[in-house]
């Protein structure tokens, strides 16, 4: 999910106001991540006062921490990009029961779970981040789940004929080794 989908989530209305997310903006393209990007937020024992979000970009996992700050006082947000050499992650499990779903993942010493809706979320933020820490390049969320359609002929007339499946040869087990001896094949 987005940054600007997680202020929906929010459980305290004003720690992700419009301010906050101004500063965490500019520290996210300071660390080279989007202004908006796919994150993962955590909020803090104070809902309203403090939270954290998570966003992997090319160079590493960008790490943010916000306090949104009270009445008189500006919003205060840090930064720091770990490169992906450096993050540390966990197992990514998944459990299903009855209809419902639960998966986990930990990045960070960060445990991150969600449950049946949640849990597409979870997968695709681990996604992220198992990409980045193998060096492939991020997958676009945005793209949604589906895989592209096989690639087809230019003219479907034209399409060559599906070749007949022959069947399978048997491969001999044991062959005769020169020298007399027999060797596994």
């Amino acid at each position: 999910m987005r940054l600007s989908g997680w202020r929906t989530k929010a459980p305290g209305r004003d720690g992700i106001n419009q301010k906050a997310v101004d500063a965490v903006g500019s520290i996210l393209g300071s660390l080279g991540a989007d202004a908006d990007p796919h994150c993962w937020v955590t909020w803090g024992d104070e809902t309203g006062g403090r939270w954290s979000l998570m966003a992997p970009c090319p160079a590493g996992l960008a790490v943010v921490n916000v306090r949104p700050g009270g009445p008189g006082e500006g919003s205060r947000a840090s930064g720091r990009l770990i490169r992906w050499g450096k993050v540390q992650l966990g197992e990514l499990a998944a459990e299903s029961e009855r209809g419902h779903r639960l998966v986990m993942f930990q990045i960070e010493g960060q445990p991150i779970r969600g449950t049946d809706a949640e849990a597409d979320g979870v997968a695709a933020f681990a996604g992220l981040a198992l990409a980045g820490v193998d060096g492939r390049p991020l997958p676009d969320l945005d793209k949604g789940t589906r895989r592209p359609p096989a690639t087809k002929a230019a003219n479907p007339a034209k399409a060559p004929a599906r070749a007949a499946k022959a069947p399978a040869r048997a491969v001999p087990a044991v062959r005769k080794a020169s020298g007399g001896g027999a060797a596994a094949g």
